[in-house]
């Protein structure tokens, strides 16, 4: 199973200079108890942003440059060549940034997206793809309001291949 996850505004807003946009601490434990312990791949930049691996995860960073090295990383130079390496993970997630959530949704590899709408439109300067409902069904959806600790309403959706 290969799964897409990502945090998207209501205008599909993923991010500001190489940054998240919002706070969501709701999202950010679903993020974490849904992939510890399963291969994330995600783009350069994304690693980037986030500064080290993160734990209990196998991290596999997507780059063009041939010679990029990081320690305690996997690095693949394509979506096919990450997915690869970690073929014998039984869920791997696909963690951004835009050009990878992009490319990996134009190989048809993927088999469900994992989406976190957060309820506001923000200022961004990279969105996530649109999502093509011919292709992809709902199948699970939870909303939930804000609160004193997350600042926006939000829903969690579940999207499968048709």
């Amino acid at each position: 199973m290969i799964t897409i996850i990502a945090a998207i505004g209501q205008n599909n807003e993923l991010g500001k200079g190489n940054d998240l946009i919002w706070h969501l601490p709701a999202d950010l434990k679903r993020f974490k108890k849904v992939t510890s312990g399963h291969h994330i791949i995600m783009g350069r930049n994304t690693f980037d942003s986030i500064g080290k691996p993160l734990p209990n995860r196998t991290t596999i960073i997507i780059t063009r440059n041939k010679a990029y090295n990081q320690e305690g990383c996997l690095v693949a130079n394509s979506i096919e060549e990450a997915i690869e390496l970690a073929k014998d993970d039984p869920h791997i997630y696909i963690i951004g940034g835009a050009q990878i959530y992009q490319q990996a949704l134009a190989t048809n590899l993927i088999d469900q997206l994992d989406i976190t709408y957060v309820h506001e439109s923000f200022d961004a300067d990279v969105y996530f793809p649109v999502i093509d409902m011919n292709v992809w069904e709902e199948v699970s959806r939870e909303d939930f309001n804000a609160d004193q600790k997350n600042k926006y309403d939000f829903s969690f959706v579940s999207y499968k291949r048709r």
